[in-house]
């Protein structure tokens, strides 16, 4: 590409919404231009950049098997309606109607629509495995779209879908795609860690994310300081321990007034009592059923723990009017220990610890004391429904504890077992001629947030610092005096040499100033600037910068094919 001709303009300024430096850097790149909020045009370097990407996505995926598709992103209600997320999804379902009044939406998603075309053509377990993948645009209407490609509205994504006889075949499946991924953001030149996290909105019972370590990372990863063990803040377990308890130093129950104490910190300070001495009473609404949920009240509630264990569509706290329903009591006031209705309780482990606890009394401006856990109250469900936090013991070895990384998603994996197939009736005849739905796995990679994490991952003061695999160009030719006629022609050589050998390469002939040229080849980012200037040439020399180390060294004219060659190889190793 010979820059003069380039759709092309770099920019000093930066927009006000840019907080992050990929969002920064690509508009002052000329890599993408803002068209409403959370929806961007791809300029062409940007462009250049995310096809390399979906290559290596390509590549290793077929090497696994998969087969591509392509699906629309416009969906029926009725396919919705089926799986039963048509009302369960959220607000970042974008929903509309035809010129038929027929509902539709436009897909954030697609297992709906794989699962339909599925279910035409199976029949038989023969026919399996199949693992088919898309690379296409999604929408999801963020009610904050920010950070550029990071959390828009419209983006590309590539989804992937797996169909199998068994759970055991369906695992095989999974473990092949964890190795693609791993293999696909190791030659993209990322450095990442694969962390167990939770389902979310999609559903199912396993998933691993993909998450590109960067300070400017959205999400919390916890990781074990001594063995392999690392999750998503939202999923990081806590380690299970034994409680005994003691009956003989129980107290009696008392009831307490507590004015206008409401919150954990109101109330302990108004008793003179430490945090993990209280029980957090909340009432949350699990679909459509209210379920108390207890907790020590110095830890904070995981709702997508608490949405995992229950397998819930929606998970979120009860309205006041629900939980005075209950409690008989206004909120602030809830405890297990004499609801005005019964509802199921579940509890957090951790309320075992302590004796003699303190929890609303279901009655407003009181409390109680001395709450035992069996002794005054039940519960039926016991899990795991508190955040973990940073020091803690990891929940898999002796030896470590949790340390705290910031990460940013960019592939996420997932065994979906029969959530979707057996919804929607994608069934097929098993090896004992019995109708049983496929056991399916879902498998996303969002392009442009992997394009973005690079940049996140990999940049300095100057621009982007890209990886070679994934960068627009992988060399730029720069000849710096445009008047002199031997410059011009080594050039254009080299342009001509580079092209020939399959190097992607660009050439700056744009009639500007050195410095000029040498802002926008670190702003853009190419791996190799290769600067042709009269002084170097009369030595039958040019200069190349390293753009990762900022390195420059002369090198014979006639010997730079090879070193260019020798260079790219290393760097895709």
């Amino acid at each position: 590409m010979r820059l003069s001709n380039a759709f092309l303009k770099t920019m000093k300024e930066v927009p006000k919404e840019a907080q992050v430096v990929s969002h920064q850097l690509m508009f002052r790149a000329g890599m993408i231009q803002k068209l409403a909020s959370g929806i961007y045009n791809y300029l062409p370097m940007a462009l250049r950049s995310l096809r390399k990407i979906e290559a290596i996505i390509r590549e290793e995926l077929e090497k696994k098997g998969c087969q591509e598709v392509l699906m629309p992103i416009v969906q029926p209600a009725e396919l919705w309606r089926e799986s039963g997320r048509w009302d369960y999804y959220g607000a970042e379902l974008l929903r509309f109607k035809d010129r038929k009044d027929s509902d539709f939406c436009l897909g954030p998603t697609h297992e709906e629509v794989i699962t339909d075309m599925v279910r035409k053509n199976l029949k038989s377990y023969k026919q399996l495995p199949w693992n088919l993948y898309q690379i296409q645009s999604k929408f999801r209407d963020e009610i904050r779209p920010r950070f550029g490609l990071m959390r828009g509205r419209e983006f590309i994504m590539k989804d992937a879908y797996s169909f199998d006889e068994s759970v055991e075949k369906s695992m095989e499946n999974y473990q092949l795609m964890y190795e693609a991924y791993t293999d696909i953001f190791n030659r993209c030149g990322l450095k990442f860690k694969a962390v167990d996290a939770a389902t979310g909105a999609i559903g199912g019972d396993k998933s691993h994310e993909f998450q590109v370590l960067a300070e400017s990372g959205e999400d919390g990863i916890l990781s074990c300081s001594h063995c392999d063990y690392a999750a998503n803040e939202e999923k990081a377990a806590v380690k299970e321990r034994q409680f005994k308890t003691d009956s003989s130093i129980f107290t009696p129950l008392e009831e307490v007034h507590t004015p206008n104490q409401k919150s954990i910190e109101e109330v302990t300070a108004f008793l003179g009592k430490k945090p993990e001495e209280l029980i957090k009473s909340l009432v949350y609404m699990i679909d459509e059923e209210a379920v108390l949920i207890l907790v020590p009240g110095n830890k904070e509630v995981n709702e997508a723990k608490i949405q995992a264990f229950f397998n819930a569509n929606v998970v979120h706290l009860a309205d006041d009017k629900t939980v005075e329903e209950i409690t008989g009591a206004k909120t602030g006031f809830a405890g297990p220990v004499g609801l005005k209705k019964q509802i199921k309780i579940a509890a957090d482990r951790g309320i075992q610890e302590f004796p003699n606890m303190i929890c609303g009394a279901n009655k407003t401006d009181y409390h109680l004391t001395g709450v035992n856990f069996e002794r005054d109250y039940k519960v039926e469900e016991m899990g795991d429904f508190i955040h973990a936090l940073p020091g803690e013991p990891c929940p898999v070895c002796d030896e470590g504890k949790l340390e705290e990384h910031r990460g940013i998603e960019v592939g996420q994996v997932f065994y979906l077992g029969t959530k979707y197939s057996e919804s929607m009736s994608c069934n097929f005849l098993d090896r004992n001629g019995k109708q049983v739905p496929a056991v399916m796995g879902c498998y996303g990679i969002g392009v442009g947030r992997t394009l973005a994490a690079a940049i996140e991952q990999n940049h300095d003061e100057a621009g982007i610092v890209w990886p070679m695999a994934i960068a627009p160009y992988e060399v730029l030719v720069m000849p710096l005096q445009l008047k002199d006629e031997d410059v011009v022609n080594v050039g254009n050589t080299l342009y001509k040499w580079f092209m020939d050998l399959g190097i992607d390469v660009a050439i700056d002939d744009r009639n500007e100033r050195a410095g000029f040229k040498f802002n926008d080849a670190d702003l853009i980012g190419y791996p190799l600037q290769i600067i042709i200037g009269s002084k170097t040439l009369a030595e039958g020399m040019v200069e190349v910068k390293i753009r990762a180390t900022g390195e420059k060294l002369k090198i014979k004219v006639a010997e730079i094919q090879d070193w260019v060659v020798n260079f790219k190889k290393e760097a895709l190793k």
